[in-house]
């Protein structure tokens, strides 16, 4: 599912015209983009939390020669499940 999708199957479930579910959904993201920036936790319960996570420097391979090379350091977005949502997934 796409976000036009997702915007779509709202707006159809709860008959909010499609440009007002728009403006929610992105707003929605903004939000939890804004605060994973800072480094803030989003908890979403019965879902699950998005974080920011910190990988280290590393060594790699590079795959086109196989030489070894440094891969530096970086953020990522890491997303842990509720134990209830891991529960609906693994049935």
């Amino acid at each position: 599912m796409n976000r036009a999708e997702l915007v779509l199957a709202v707006s159809e479930k709860t008959d909010y015209p499609k440009a007002d579910v728009e403006l929610i959904v992105d707003e929605f993201f903004n939000l939890i983009e804004q605060k994973i920036i800072k480094g803030e936790e989003i908890k979403i319960s019965n879902f699950g939390v998005f974080y920011k996570k910190e990988r280290l420097e590393r060594k790699g391979t590079n795959p086109s020669d196989g030489s070894p090379i440094i891969i530096p350091a970086n953020s990522t977005v890491g997303f842990r499940p509720s134990k209830i949502l891991r529960g609906k997934v693994n049935k």
